[in-house]
């Protein structure tokens, strides 16, 4: 059905698409937070590229979401279900629990205890992945499948302006607030602890707002203990997983520093321990978890139930396409995300003030990712999905060539606001567009594990190989890294094309 410009605009007015425009501020606020205002904080306070490169693993939680999911999508809190109901219960937790963060993170001086720094964005991390977790699972089940391209619109554009705050806002206030010459610590405590007051708006929003009628109405007949079981099972292997990667840190630096310490052979084998770190410790959390499980901490019947019959449902949904959809939702974001860990430290390689980088990549930045956002949904409702998520798959990674010419050029203050414009504009129809893309394929019996599942699997990928983008840069220097970058969006085009032979009424 043909929908016309007019009915398109009108439709922004939809009291659930307003909603999204603060659940969204308040989902976008925490993640620049633990990525890149943060990496100007350690940079600041005199963290190597390699550690700031690092850090941005603190963000893991976004791309592991999927594994505590099932827990939300059926686990009653006790006290806020009854008052406030399932989902909003999860998100007045999750909001308070990235308020107390960024409090403790900024009582935190990087300097002096970096390990406890990188605890706290860890819990926060953990936090705001929660939040979207029910956020997302909310937006799918609050209103029908028209509305969600627009949805997804004023979603971006709320996380966006959250985003803005945490960018720009940040930046201008740490800049305000620093009255000393070099590192001041202070301004970055009083920084964060404001920031920590803006999440205010996303509780306000969720104790407005009315509770899904599908989980208002859910059976509540499941045996509650089963899941807290599973919550253990959980914690044991989340417990595991710290403790098993933070034993191996001596042996992968030993190993490291015997490596031959030239050009590629050295970042591929930096990639290749800490990879292989990461590996064995998620592998050893699944052996812990599974031997709860067999222990009789969580009935074997709860992981069919929270974990398989998704997945069995959306492959029963798709059959053989399923791996080529899931190969796309894996990739789409692997351009931006890499390329953005190194983002704000480039700025300031090349001589731009903090502050300056907070007033043209956030500040006027978000003009133009609001602009793409919103336009990204208008051109799902006149063009179709899949014509769409090919144009945002085709930008996000033309426009990472961008960065390029501003690397030679160096601190060009009317380029960085040209590269900014089109990178922006870009991000904000990829954006929009995966967003509704990826509520597409979920099914709402399994909302909220199904939707982790999709958009833990696009950061995962991407989020690990961004944890290097530091030493890569360290190796090959900016430009390279920039044009690495970008043909890592080259295989998506391919995906987005194969996918949309399949699904041509997308």
């Amino acid at each position: 059905m043909t929908v016309s410009w007019t009915q398109s605009l009108n439709a922004f007015l939809h009291p659930r698409v307003l909603t999204m425009l603060f659940l969204g501020f308040s989902a976008g606020l925490p993640i620049l937070l633990i990525f890149s205002t943060m990496s100007v904080w350690l940079m600041e306070a005199n963290v190597t590229r390699s550690n700031i490169g690092f850090f941005s693993w603190a963000a893991l939680g976004y791309a592991f979401k999927f594994v505590w999911a099932p827990l939300i999508d059926r686990l009653p809190l006790p006290l806020l279900t009854k008052l406030l109901g399932r989902r909003r219960s999860w998100l007045i937790l999750a909001q308070c629990s990235i308020i107390a963060a960024l409090i403790l993170m900024g009582l935190t001086n990087p300097e002096e205890d970096l390990v406890m720094m990188a605890v706290w964005a860890i819990v926060l991390g953990f936090s705001s992945a929660t939040q979207d977790i029910v956020i997302d699972a909310y937006r799918i089940e609050a209103a029908n499948e028209e509305l969600q391209g627009l949805m997804a619109s004023t979603y971006i554009a709320g996380y966006r302006i959250g985003m803005l705050v945490a960018g720009a806002g940040a930046l201008e206030l740490a800049g305000l607030l620093d009255i000393i010459e070099g590192y001041d610590y202070r301004a970055w405590r009083w920084t964060y602890v404001t920031m920590a007051g803006f999440m205010l708006v996303g509780i306000l929003t969720t104790l407005i707002i009315d509770e899904p009628a599908t989980i208002a109405d859910e059976n509540k007949s499941a045996n509650t203990s089963d899941y807290i079981g599973l919550a253990v099972a959980f914690v044991i292997a989340v417990c595991v997983f710290i403790a098993i990667f933070l034993a191996t840190s001596s042996v992968a630096e030993s190993t490291k520093t015997i490596l031959i310490d030239s050009g590629w052979i050295k970042a591929l084998a930096g990639f290749i321990v800490e990879g292989g770190r990461l590996i064995i410790a998620v592998l050893a959390a699944v052996i812990a978890g599974w031997l709860a499980i067999l222990a009789g901490i969580a009935p074997r019947g709860i992981i069919k139930q929270a974990y398989l019959s998704p997945i069995s449902d959306f492959f029963s949904r798709y059959g053989k396409t399923a791996l080529l959809i899931l190969a796309l939702v894996a990739t789409y974001r692997i351009s931006d995300v890499v390329m953005g860990v190194m983002a704000n430290v480039f700025y300031i390689d090349i001589g731009f003030e903090k502050q300056e980088i907070g007033r043209v990549t956030k500040g006027f930045g978000l003009i133009m990712t609001i602009l793409g956002g919103l336009l990204g949904g208008l051109l799902i409702l006149r063009f179709g999905m899949m014509r769409i998520l090919l144009l945002g798959a085709l930008l996000t990674a033309a426009t990472n060539l961008l960065f390029v010419i501003l690397d030679g050029m160096g601190s060009v203050l009317w380029m960085l606001v040209l590269v900014i414009s089109g990178d922006n504009l870009s991000a904000g129809i990829a954006s929009a567009v995966f967003v509704a893309y990826l509520s597409s394929l979920t099914d709402r019996s399994f909302t909220a594990t199904q939707y982790a599942l999709f958009s833990s699997m696009m950061l995962l990928l991407p989020k690990i190989l961004a944890g290097y983008s530091g030493m890569i840069v360290d190796t090959i220097g900016y430009a390279p890294f920039f044009i690495f970058t970008a043909s890592l969006g080259i295989p998506v085009l391919f995906l987005v094309m194969f996918a949309t032979r399949v699904t041509p009424n997308s």
